[in-house]
């Protein structure tokens, strides 16, 4: 009886993220209409490091539609080394193939590490120390999927294939491992789950 673990193929993963309509822009939306909405999200400075670094995850996904491959391999080096600058001059990693969502703001900079399969929704907030990665080495796929308005806080960690729903806070340096409700807190370490008060 062997002990190996069997990972998903690189075919299989390229056949998941396919299903899920990754690389493309939301919305439907071209690449200088999003851009224009990244741009007011984020007070309408072209020189926040978030912003520059959504730019460049934009224009990254952008680049994976080009059809024409003598056009699209130039342009995905480009895209490369907009990455490469962001992540190594800003401290913001964010792989073209994260499913990002509209209006999506990156407040601040450094140590912003984002897991190449996590998916965050619309109106998302992240701040600086946030990771959204995996909670272990034998599922290095497992990845978190942040709902609508998510708002999360200064040094959080988001581990494992956990759901947090629309409206989530997640408070400073909190480490969650299970999935949030919509509207819900998660604090502390292992954080623990908030709800909120509904109004009679």
């Amino acid at each position: 009886m062997s002990d190996t673990i069997q990972l998903p193929s690189n075919e299989s993963i390229a056949a998941s993220y396919a299903s899920r309509h990754r690389y493309k822009l939301p919305g439907g939306l071209s690449l200088r209409a999003v851009l224009k909405e990244d741009f007011a999200a984020h007070g309408r400075d072209s020189t926040l490091p978030g912003f520059r670094a959504v730019a460049a995850h934009r224009f990254a996904v952008w680049c994976q539609g080009i059809r024409f491959a003598a056009f699209r391999w130039p342009m995905n080096r480009l895209a490369r080394l907009c990455y490469r600058y962001v992540r190594n001059h800003y401290g913001i990693e964010l792989p073209y193939t994260v499913s990002l969502g509209r209006h999506v703001v990156i407040e601040h900079q450094s140590a912003i590490v984002i897991h190449g399969f996590s998916t965050i929704g619309d109106r998302c907030t992240l701040r600086q120390g946030v990771t959204l990665g995996v909670k272990s080495v034998d599922r290095p796929y497992d990845a978190p999927i942040l709902g609508t308005g998510v708002d999360v806080g200064a040094g959080a960690k988001i581990l494992g294939r956990i759901t947090l729903g629309d409206g989530a806070k997640v408070g400073a340096n909190a480490v969650v491992l299970q999935d949030v409700p919509s509207n819900a807190a998660a604090v502390g370490i292992p954080a623990r789950i908030i709800l909120a008060r509904v109004k009679p």
